[in-house]
């Protein structure tokens, strides 16, 4: 049997109480109350104490949800024009827009290119509002407020710009057809559209994670002192059902943690997503209030218009707010579809209460409220749910603002399941909307039953209010500008040759070599600044804990607690002005931290360096997706592997053992992808990467490129770099040594093989070398090939070149040539990787790598499980001779049997 209400075990039962007395008054109320005027009279009362208390700033824990009204009163909401603004006219341009974009969609669709409309349909005044009145242009400060844009709305982004003049009819009529170089991008996409676009949105849940990161980044590069970005202000769009993607709130915790009050998310809550309901048996405006709540954000509802007034005034018993919380986001949707009569007895009939009230509203007052009335539909309640967000302190804020998907575009698509995947409108229902928009639009401009693009001209009252308006909020919006920066100066010499002489006796891992190397560059006195360290929680492991106490972990809190290890010399210490973005165990948000520094150059006109090091395992495999939005952003820096390859890592097994991240980087076209084998050979990619993305790049050069590198944690013996091969370095080989040069004997006319290997790999290669020579009489010379990637894609572009009618060799063929032996590629990857340059090598060519699944054991036991051991090296480069007949046949079999292979 279980206790009475009021007897259940309570956490407070373990606190003194002083005044048991007094309690049991305030219970005595409570019941008295509930039995008097029912349980929603004692509900209501509890919450506006709550209010109350939290109003006299009493310690309280919130409530998670709210009814399912407006946060914003409708007595309390300010004026647009309060701030210059005029509804009437915003109203007219807010039409030309929706039809423009309506128009654009629909003309595509002859061509099979698609496009979405209903998107935009129903956030049309979240955005106009925003223009109008809110988003900050870069001709002030040359950063303004960043705008992250939802991927489907992008037609009405461009039918605004089109308004605007900043684009053409042509520019719209080409939209999604880009190949001819005068096209527009289906979506948010900075690559190709890069003077409009800033943010790349449409792979889902980027967005929101993207947004949450650059409001923390803008916060770091002002508590650092690069430049004060304090009044830039981050809008991320998003939808409901986008919502859903687990990004999309990985890091809400994160902006209330660091009370990040520069950003806002404006959650378009149509209540659909691309296949039906969002929730439908639920209610995603209430789960989203509880979410971010929860994680402590500012939560703003802006979910009726002004029809609903009139209903809330005659709710005397709370029966309208209790009948909206209980009905299903699917029935909603479904009363939008509906006549009068099904809602009166749907909605209404459920509650006698009701009943008496729907005998006061007309069939039309319903209808307006029901498929029209949202307050996402209206530019003042848009207008108050922002202005509150702005002057929120403390926490970010979110609006979740409710709208109608397909709203304005007529019966046939608001509320439909379908809407999202229908691309065009009739001329009957473009004239209806036209109609419903009031707009001068005769049918006669409706030729061969295409729809017209609509435009009032460039000197009408529409144009020159909206080009008032953003002149006076500092330019263009959204708008993406990369002011004329000078390249950064380049480090000194001496912190790159530091590695040119080896390291003697000493084994040194490339993981620390490039750690050591970040250390003397961040004391540059001209760059050093611009160097962000972003790390995942494996700083230790990297061998990274000696840069905290010189260059401090970022933290706006700075350190409110004295460190465990303070009485050591590399204590753990963070700071405001910190340099180094220690992320915690995130993968996704580091990457975030590192797409914001990465394109500061833009954003802010800020060059920064941001340098990412992650286990290689967990960094393509795991966040491949934003590494593709780092290429979209345009992005420049370093990602570093560490603690790279399938068998470096001992021990660790199978989820930690890589072995395609460089394939997984080939794809894409922005990464430079090397797998560097010695310390000198990190410095000299690192030296190029900065002259690339930095400094004074070549004519036709793309600057906008980032590099991705392999280091590894197995300490080995650096050699000294040897003469002339830093072009063989940047572009992907160069003959580290020959047979001859490494000391060893030979017999006369020695049979001879090319022996190629990447990163890690050539350890084991030199091994084979001295091998081959000592036990079999064979000469190898050994290649370091520090890019594969590389490699292929200047042979790519060569074979195009000679399809232009140019000629031209690709590199690795011409530093192949004149050799008449064959030619083995050994990688600590999967075959795959080395393959890359297979079809270009006119040798006889073959290939070792570590193929399959990883697993735990040593490092020497598992390059023997994959066949990449100095031995393994052996036998397979003896039988590419012994199929020449260069070496006996037999030969094969006695080094499998004598290495017991």
């Amino acid at each position: 049997m279980t206790d009475p209400v009021g007897k259940i075990p309570s956490e407070l039962d373990q606190l003194p109480d002083r005044d048991t007395e007094e309690t049991a008054e305030w219970a005595a109320s409570l019941d008295a109350v509930t039995k008097a005027a029912g349980p929603h009279r004692a509900a209501y009362l509890m919450r506006r104490t709550l209010q109350h208390a939290e109003g006299a700033g009493l310690a309280l824990p919130k409530l998670l949800e709210t009814d399912y009204v407006n946060t914003i009163p409708t007595a309390a909401e300010p004026s647009i024009g309060e701030s210059g603004g005029d509804e009437e006219m915003e109203r007219k341009i807010t039409a030309w827009n929706r039809w423009n974009a309506a128009a654009m969609v629909s003309r595509g669709a002859k061509h099979g290119v698609g496009g979405h409309i209903a998107t935009f349909a129903s956030a049309a005044w979240l955005y106009e509002t925003g223009f109008n009145h809110f988003f900050r242009g870069k001709e002030a400060d040359g950063s303004g407020d960043q705008l992250y844009i939802q991927g489907h709305a992008s037609p009405g982004i461009y039918a605004r710009a089109f308004l605007d003049g900043r684009l053409t009819e042509a520019h719209l009529d080409n939209f999604r057809q880009e190949s001819g170089g005068e096209g527009l991008p289906s979506y948010p996409h900075p690559r190709r559209l890069p003077w409009l676009w800033e943010f790349p949105t449409v792979s889902m849940g980027l967005g929101p994670l993207s947004a949450i990161y650059q409001a923390r980044f803008n916060r770091y590069l002002t508590n650092r002192g690069i430049k004060d970005v304090s009044s830039s202000h981050v809008w991320a769009f998003l939808g409901d059902g986008e919502m859903d993607e687990p990004e999309s709130t990985a890091a809400l915790a994160l902006a209330a943690r660091e009370g990040l009050d520069n950003l806002t998310f404006v959650i378009n809550c149509n209540l659909q997503r691309l296949d039906g309901p969002v929730r439908a048996n639920f209610k995603i405006v209430q789960e989203l209030e509880a979410q971010f709540r929860g994680a402590g954000w500012n939560v703003v509802k802006s979910l009726w218009g002004n029809a609903w007034d009139e209903l809330f005034q005659l709710d005397t018993t709370g029966a309208l707010v209790r009948r909206l919380r209980e009905v299903p986001d699917a029935q909603v949707q479904t009363y939008q579809t509906r006549d009068a009569a099904y809602i009166r007895q749907d909605f209404f009939g459920k509650d006698p209460a009701l009943v008496e009230m729907a005998k006061l509203l007309s069939d039309d007052k319903i209808l307006e409220c029901f498929h029209l009335s949202r307050g996402g539909h209206e530019p003042r309640k848009v207008y108050a749910a922002y202005k509150a967000a702005l002057e929120f302190k403390g926490a970010p804020t979110v609006v979740l603002a409710q709208t109608v998907k397909g709203f304005t575009l007529g019966e046939g698509f608001a509320s439909k399941n379908a809407n999202h995947q229908m691309k065009k409108l009739s001329v009957d229902e473009f004239k209806n909307m036209r109609d419903l928009l009031e707009l001068p639009i005769s049918d006669a401009q409706f030729v061969d039953g295409v729809v017209p693009y609509g435009h009032p001209g460039a000197d009408s009252p529409e144009v020159r209010y909206l080009q008032e308006r953003r002149a006076a909020l500092g330019g263009p919006a959204p708008a993406r500008r990369t002011q004329p920066l000078a390249p950064l100066p380049a480090p000194a010499d001496k912190a790159f040759a530091a590695f040119d002489k080896g390291s003697g006796s000493q084994s040194v891992a490339t993981t620390m070599a490039f750690v050591r190397l970040v250390k003397d560059l961040v004391r540059d006195k001209e760059t050093g600044k611009r160097w962000v360290p972003i790390v995942p929680d494996e700083a230790r492991t990297f061998g990274m804990e000696s840069l905290f106490p010189s260059l401090g972990i970022y933290s706006p809190k700075g350190q409110t607690y004295e460190p465990v290890d303070r009485d050591q010399l590399m204590y753990y210490k963070e700071a405001v002005n910190g340099q180094i973005l220690n992320e915690g165990i995130t993968e996704a948000g580091s990457m975030a931290d590192f797409i914001a520094a990465s394109s500061s150059y833009a954003t802010h006109g800020e060059a920064m360096i941001p340098f990412y090091i992650f286990y290689s395992m967990f960094g393509w495999q795991r966040t491949a997706d934003q590494m593709w939005q780092l290429g979209d952003q345009l992005g420049r820096g370093f990602l570093v592997g560490a603690t790279a390859g399938r068998t470096t890592l001992t021990g660790e097994g199978l989820q930690h053992a890589d072995g395609h991240s460089p394939m997984i980087a080939a794809t894409n076209p922005a990464a430079l992808t090397y797998d560097p084998a010695f310390a000198y050979e990190v410095a000299a990619i690192v030296k190029e990467g900065l002259r690339r993305m930095y400094g004074e790049a070549a004519p036709g050069e793309d600057r906008d490129v980032f590099y991705y590198l392999t280091v590894y944690n197995e300490p080995m013996p650096q050699p000294a770099k040897p003469a002339g091969v830093d072009e063989g370095i940047v572009k992907g080989l160069y003959r580290f040594n020959t047979a001859e040069s490494a000391g060893l004997s030979l017999p006369a006319n020695a049979p001879r093989v090319q022996l190629l290997g990447s990163g890690t790999a050539i350890h084991w290669t030199l091994r084979a070398q001295k091998l081959l020579a000592e036990e079999w009489g064979v000469g190898a010379d050994v290649w370091s090939a520090t890019s594969w990637t590389e490699l292929r894609r200047d042979a790519l572009e060569a074979d195009a070149a000679l399809l232009r009618g140019e000629e031209r060799v690709p590199y690795v063929r011409k530093a192949l040539e004149g050799i008449d032996s064959p030619v083995l590629a050994v990688s600590d990857y999967m075959r795959q990787v080395p393959d890359q340059i297979a079809q270009w090598v006119e040798q006889d060519y073959s290939s070792l790598g570590a193929d399959g699944f990883g697993l735990s054991d040593t490092r020497e036991a598992a390059r023997r499980h994959f066949g990449v051991d100095a031995q393994s090296i052996v036998v397979a480069a003896l039988a590419q001779l012994a199929r020449r007949g260069e070496v006996r046949a037999t030969a094969v079999k006695e080094a499998r049997e004598r290495y017991g292979l």
